[in-house]
């Protein structure tokens, strides 16, 4: 290709020209005029796609981007464009594939020329500029563009299933623990399908995941407490130092979760050494919670230096970049988190972490409609995630609490979804305005993460609401989803977990009794740390009314009880928390193997009705 050639060639030569000054580099920033600017002048486009909290984009700007050959060549022929993809999450959907930092290189009239992963140093950016100039071509980097087709079946077919499970079984590494051989972190959608299957009695699943949690340990900073990004080189002992809400967040809830389901006090600690950093260093005056904490001090000082001191040397030298800004969706996050760990502790003060950011989002992100925005002044969007992340926070809080409005809430933010993002075509959009006008921005991006959390995100708001419009939703992005995993040749948990959750009806735990009286508070204590990960708890007090979604109708006995539901079964009452721990166990039996369930049609929910035992014949079903 004579794309291929003239990098080469290019290469060669640059690696032997001396260097000449130049000024610095002139960064813009993304505007809805970058390619009409850029067809005026008949300048290429350079985007820079980094992240405060990024090491390897640090290396870049201090190598790469401050060589005069490379600000020279940029000058030349390009507009350089700087995002933060934090703060721009239509671009971080549309690239999150190649970063961070990104680098992607368009045409004056928006086509994709080249797309590059990580770090470029300065030889290679030299050569690559040269040869867009010689070539504009795109290169192998680009590809051919595909559009999903949504399936026409909500389910996997069970051929397909099995091919999933087989590739995130073959996907485990066994030798140390984790899915994927080179960097070594707790991947999200793998661990929870891990503890899908644990919960269900497999006991590779639990090995797998224990073998994991166990060596991730490795990533908590054991001075300021917080989760490490990765590590790299096939070991869990050589972290990147940046701390990511979305690692904390997703790290504190599955550490609480573990702790829940094998109760031991290593997770537990591991989940308190988040919170307790999550609480020191990335909690705002107002209690909203921050983006980020800098892998490294400066320039001079990485973090294989710096994480090395202890807490009076580390403070000595200085304090890494916090990113301050306050996103919906980093605080939903968070609010997921910790309440994922006031289930296990009952810790009010943990709890009260969570209400408090959520009240600030709503006070400050909010929007017409019941979405949010991602920041205070937003480039573009509203974006599906700001909303997805608050929708079932709200939802969390609600399990967590018994407080309706949570409930409430997470049903707007999912009513802004569906008319805001649905694409009737397939799928959900990233954002409900594309980036630009031209090229690859003509619509906006569709992101498979995305997908997935709305399909279980809608699946839960329709348990809980009893509400067609959020079952429908849910199976039209489980369409999309079943579209991408015949197309995309990669381990997908993530679809296993929405298919799974679809088809089968979560673990259903209800507390009947006031809501000040200590023996009902003591049986939703019980119900919320019981170790089912996908669950719907409610809190009956028929001084309230009826739950929004009353497929249960459950009678008055006269003093606190809880019920456990399966497969349209319900037990008879729970007086205490022993008892109720028996009962769930006993109705989970019942819960239908998802491989026999896959040619069901999703769930018509009939009312059920619970005729109770006289008040003497306590347990049993």
């Amino acid at each position: 290709m004579k794309f291929v050639r003239a990098l080469a060639f290019a290469v060669a030569t640059f690696a032997m020209s001396p260097s000449f000054a130049a000024e610095p580099i002139q960064w813009s920033g993304w505007d809805d005029e970058l390619f009409s600017r850029a067809s005026a002048e008949q300048r290429f486009v350079i985007l820079d796609l980094e992240a405060v909290w990024c090491h390897w984009c640090h290396v870049m700007e201090k190598t790469t981007y401050a060589d005069p050959e490379v600000a020279e060549l940029l000058a030349s022929k390009y507009i350089p464009v700087r995002v933060d993809q934090d703060a721009n999450p239509d671009l971080s959907s549309r690239y999150g594939d190649w970063g961070w930092p990104a680098t992607i290189v368009f045409g004056p009239d928006g086509t994709e020329i080249v797309k590059i992963r990580g770090y470029i140093e300065p030889a290679r950016m030299q050569a690559l500029l040269k040869a867009i100039i010689d070539d504009p071509s795109p290169g192998p980097s680009v590809g051919e563009a595909f559009e999903i087709r949504p399936s026409a079946s909500v389910f996997l077919t069970s051929d397909r299933r099995a091919e999933l499970v087989q590739n995130v079984d073959q996907s485990y590494e066994g030798r140390i623990g984790g899915w994927g051989d080179s960097q070594k972190y707790i991947d999200s959608d793998s661990m929870d399908y891990a503890m899908t299957r644990a919960e269900a009695g497999d006991e590779i699943a639990a090995k797998r995941a224990r073998q994991t949690f166990d060596a991730a340990i490795a990533l908590i900073d054991p001075v300021w407490g917080g989760v490490f990004q990765y590590s790299e080189g096939g070991s869990w002992n050589k972290p990147h130092f940046e701390k990511i809400m979305s690692f904390q967040a997703q790290y504190l809830r599955q550490y609480s979760q573990a702790y829940a389901l094998w109760n031991d006090e290593t997770y537990l600690t591991a989940a308190r050494s988040i919170e307790c950093y999550l609480a020191g260093f990335l909690t705002s005056p107002d209690g909203a919670f921050y983006v980020s904490h800098d892998a490294d001090l400066d320039h001079d000082t990485d973090g294989h230096k710096y994480y090395a001191l202890d807490d009076a040397g580390r403070r000595k030298l200085g304090m890494p970049r916090i990113d301050k800004n306050l996103y919906a969706r980093e605080n939903g996050w968070a609010i997921s988190g910790l309440t994922a760990l006031y289930n296990v502790t009952a810790d009010a003060k943990v709890l009260a972490m969570a209400e408090r950011a959520a009240k600030w989002v709503n006070a400050n992100r909010a929007m017409s409609g019941g979405g949010f925005r991602h920041g205070d002044k937003d480039r573009g969007g509203p974006f599906l995630g700001d909303s997805l992340a608050m929708g079932q926070a709200f939802l969390d809080l609600y399990a967590a609490t018994g407080n309706r409005d949570w409930l409430t809430e997470a049903g707007k933010a999912g009513d802004f979804i569906g008319t805001s993002f649905r694409d009737e075509a397939g799928g959900f959009f990233s954002s409900k305005t594309s980036e630009g006008k031209v090229g690859v921005f003509a619509r906006p991006p569709k992101h498979t993460d995305d997908h997935i959390q709305v399909a279980r995100f809608m699946n839960l708001l329709n348990r809980y609401f009893g509400n067609d419009v959020y079952k429908d939703h849910a199976a039209h992005a489980m369409r999309y989803l079943t579209g991408v995993s015949a197309e995309v040749a990669r381990p997908m948990p993530g679809v296993l977990l929405a298919d799974e959750e679809l088809a089968v009806e979560p673990t259903h735990m209800t507390i009947v009794g006031h809501k000040d009286d200590p023996r009902a508070q003591a049986l939703h204590t019980t119900a919320r740390a019981f170790p089912a990960r996908y669950k719907r708890l409610e809190w009956l007090d028929l001084r309230e009314g009826k739950l929004p979604n009353p497929d249960v109708e459950y009678p008055d006995l006269g003093e606190p009880a809880a019920f456990a539901c399966s497969d349209r079964i319900c037990s008879y009452p729970s007086f205490n928390a022993q008892e109720l721990a028996a009962t769930v166990k006993q109705m989970a039996k019942l819960k239908p193997a998802r491989a026999a369930s896959h040619k069901r049609k999703q769930p018509s929910y009939c009312r059920l009705q619970c005729k109770m035992p006289v008040r003497t014949a306590r347990a049993g079903l």
